[in-house]
């Protein structure tokens, strides 16, 4: 009685917990989330009003902005992004990388190269249907029959990634540099000239040294901010409606916007490269999903999550926005100034100018760091998945997963950021330039969005096809207006998205050409077998860690230590550390262990797996949950071997000796998948793959898997058994197993790395020759190392090196 009521306290507690978890994260939110969106009034109507079309005494001009500004808030923000593609997210992550790993989980189209059908056995590879019920449709047919489409998404992707780089840098200036102008009222224009630039930049250079400290250290502060922004805004929007213009509401009329078309034509459409503006922030508000993801959170609090994400825009931040809007609107109506003159400030009452002045620069802050997140999180991404040279990822937080810090990439922007407000100077040329790079990434997001109706939601082909041209159409008739600034600030985006899309592929290609040789060029087991003292090659104390990309055979990088260096250690771990296609995968899954060659020869394979958010562990902690991983499948193994003994089976030490292993999962719970091509067919394990060829192949030659889970003890005691002399032996070896392992960890460990020097093949063309000899290798030595990455301390590191010739 008192334990089952405890066991209901505890649960009860523990729900409580998550409840307080969810309601933390939602108040947090609010500022980095919706902080962007929010900010949006500063510099909308002063940008559609800068140079294209002028305010009128008719009033439809302003009558027709307005009607455009409602509906594509409406359209976009609301029905777009929240309603649909916030259900896309990749388990609580969001961006154009974490709909391109959702796409690739349930079609074939991924060019990571060491995947396994093993990885698909992982929990967070999560798909709708189970695989004897997938949908085969013609488009994902079509997808995985033509190999030049896979290469395709992957550009598609990259210049979705490359774009919202640049929206990083550009939101800080136009948000931070529209809040400042508010100074412009109470200063003459020789003194107001001196001071926006320089006050601007300093606001730029604090914001981004703050960066560091994490979103859960600032996310209390900006929360306010944004909320007491949010009602400063509509209560300023509520009072010039009421003051001006009561009947501003006609605006809302879709008939406006054909009106301020027909009267204005050319001149009009190219102003809505202003009116654009209005919906900054709302792939941002996408993009930042990951930074609010408890790892703890269970599945129905995630759903309360997203229910909060919907409620918080649909009641809050929508009708905060659409009330300032229109109290613009009803001020000018009433107020036919001169373009220049037109802006938010001017519609601000003079006793509110100074405080509203405070808050919207604070709010320009917190608006900024919306999109800086979203530039972290996603760039994080795309270097786990093998498309970016390596950076630092500091995560800032222990319980929230994606909260993370890139100093590199944080310092980079602060100096861009700073010279684009030095050199556009004034909002119309920043508009311009942000105004293209946020259309260009809702562009993919709606492509890549109506895939995952299609492939992943299993929905008519119609129906994402009907998402496509509707919201589509939309944005492409938006971002045909921002080509027309080209020359005056739009070229920007275009030119920092080829630059970091041309370094993005280099990186990826290279890294899959050296993977392809890697393959071509790795040893055999017997080779490694042969290796004793007849050859002069001895053991050495210790633990060598020997890391590769393969997850199976001997990597040449070995093969070239042994032949300069005539040694390796007692005990030899190849070790695979890879990224695969899911935010993150639970520890008790991550190792993959089995054994190469026979249980004398103490060699291992331990492929350690990692999903795109995941922090990878500081190389103390590392070493020794490896060793306890493989002292576990020692265990694991022996157990497996006494009961194929006990059972008549086939004898382990013959089929091993010559061969590696099935691999197993180690953790609570060790489990090795078998394939049934046969009812009762025995275990073969899993099955290692080198490339998409043959993961296609596999996948066709094995449509269905099962897991087999086999529990077992830890503990040493369990070990006896009653009266088995074979048992006895197996226990004897394995004593001897786990000593040797315990001496060689007392011992030390090396780690052992390929320092790798890239060229390209005589004969290539000029353009591969540039992007791999010059390309790849400049960002090789001038990113971070392998070494660095794996945190690997300098007086255990052996580097070998390697020249590849792809």
């Amino acid at each position: 009685m008192d334990l089952n009521l405890g066991k209901c306290c505890g649960s009860r507690s523990s729900k409580k917990e998550s409840w307080r978890s969810v309601l933390l994260l939602a108040y947090q939110s609010l500022g980095v989330v919706y902080g962007d969106l929010s900010i949006s009034p500063l510099y909308v109507f002063k940008s559609t009003f800068a140079e294209d079309i002028q305010h009128s005494e008719t009033n439809e001009e302003i009558y027709g902005v307005m009607s455009f500004v409602f509906w594509t808030l409406t359209l976009v923000p609301l029905l777009k992004y929240v309603f649909i593609v916030l259900r896309a997210d990749d388990n609580g992550e969001g961006g154009t990388f974490a709909l391109y790993s959702l796409i690739c989980r349930h079609v074939k189209v991924s060019l990571l190269p060491n995947r396994q059908v093993s990885d698909e056995a992982l929990s967070t590879y999560k798909l709708e249907h189970p695989p004897e019920k997938n949908h085969d449709s013609c488009v994902k047919r079509y997808l995985e029959k033509h190999k030049w489409l896979h290469t395709a998404l992957l550009l598609l992707v990259l210049l979705g990634t490359c774009m919202v780089i640049g929206d990083g840098l550009l939101t800080p200036a136009i948000s931070v540099f529209s809040a400042v102008s508010g100074l412009e009222l109470n200063m003459s224009k020789e003194h107001h000239q001196y001071a926006v630039i320089p006050i601007t930049c300093f606001i730029l250079v604090c914001l981004f040294s703050l960066q560091h400290f994490g979103t859960h250290r600032v996310g209390f502060v900006f929360a306010p901010i944004v909320l007491t922004w949010l009602l400063c805004i509509s209560g300023i929007g509520l009072y010039n409606i009421i003051q001006w213009n009561p009947h501003i509401y006609k605006a809302l009329s879709p008939t406006y916007m054909f009106m301020f078309l027909r009267k204005t034509r050319v001149s009009g459409w190219m102003s809505l490269g202003g009116i654009l503006l209005c919906i900054t922030g709302a792939e941002a508000m996408f993009a930042d999903l990951g930074h609010f993801n408890y790892a703890a959170i269970q599945a129905s609090l995630n759903l309360a999550w997203m229910l909060y994400l919907l409620i918080a825009f649909t009641f809050l931040v929508y009708p905060a926005l659409i009330l300032a809007y229109m109290g613009q609107a009803a001020y000018l109506s009433r107020h036919h100034h001169s373009a220049h003159a037109i802006g938010f400030y001017v519609s601000v009452p003079k006793c509110l100018h100074w405080p509203v002045l405070a808050v919207a620069i604070l709010a320009s802050v917190v608006g900024s760091q919306a999109i800086i997140s979203g530039t972290f999180s996603i760039i994080n991404q795309s270097q786990s998945l093998g498309c970016f040279p390596r950076v630092k990822v500091i995560h800032t937080s222990d319980k929230i997963h994606g909260q993370i810090y890139i100093p590199e990439i944080n310092w980079m922007l602060m100096i861009l950021c700073i010279a684009v407000t030095i050199g556009f100077r004034d909002v119309k040329h920043l508009g311009n330039a942000s105004g293209l790079a946020v259309m260009a990434v809702m562009l993919v997001t709606t492509c890549l969005t109506s895939l995952v109706i299609v492939l992943c939601w299993h929905k008519p082909p119609i129906l994402a096809l009907a998402f496509l041209l509707f919201f589509g159409s939309i944005e492409l008739l938006y971002f045909s207006a921002s080509l027309t600034k080209f020359r005056e600030g739009a070229w920007l985006p275009i030119l920092l998205s080829l630059i970091f899309m041309t370094i993005m592929f280099v990186w990826h290609y290279t890294t899959i050409k050296k993977y392809e040789f890697d393959l071509q060029n790795k040893v055999s087991l017997e080779w490694l077998l042969a290796l004793g003292p007849s050859l002069g090659i001895t053991r050495v104390p210790g633990i060598g860690l020997v890391f590769t990309d393969l997850t199976s055979g001997i990597p040449a990088n070995f093969s070239r230590f042994v032949t300069n260096l005539p040694a390796f250690h007692r005990v030899l771990v190849f070790v695979c550390v890879k990224s695969v296609p899911v935010p993150f995968v639970p520890p008790a899954e991550r190792y993959l262990v089995g054994r190469v060659g026979p249980v004398d020869h103490r060699s291992y394979r331990c492929i350690v797996r990692y999903g795109y958010r995941d922090v990878h562990q500081d190389v103390d902690s590392f070493e020794t949950e490896l060793v306890s991983k493989l002292a576990d499948f020692i265990r694991y193994d022996w157990h497996k071997r006494t009961q194929q003994e006990e059972d008549n089976a086939r004898s382990v030490h013959s089929n091993e000796s010559s061969s590696e292993s099935r691999l197993a999962v180690i953790g609570t719970v060790a489990y090795e998948i078998e394939d049934n091509l046969q009812p009762e067919s025995v275990s073969i394990g899993f099955s290692t793959v080198e490339s998409m060829e043959d993961v296609i192949q596999m996948a066709e030659a094995a449509p269905t898997a099962t897991i087999r889970r086999v529990r077992f003890a830890l503990e040493e005691n369990s070990y006896e058994d009653e009266g088995s002399s074979s048992s006895a032996e197996a226990e004897a070896e394995l004593r001897s197993e786990l000593r040797d392992l315990l001496a060689a960890q007392e011992a030390g460990t090396a780690f052992i790395l390929g320092h790798s020097h890239v060229k390209a093949k005589q004969g290539s063309s000029v353009m591969k020759r540039l992007a791999v000899n010059f390309g790849y290798n400049f960002l090789r030595r001038n990113c971070r190392g392998p070494d660095v990455a794996l945190k690997v301390p300098p007086v255990s590191l052996l580097e070998v090196g390697m020249v590849y010739v792809v």
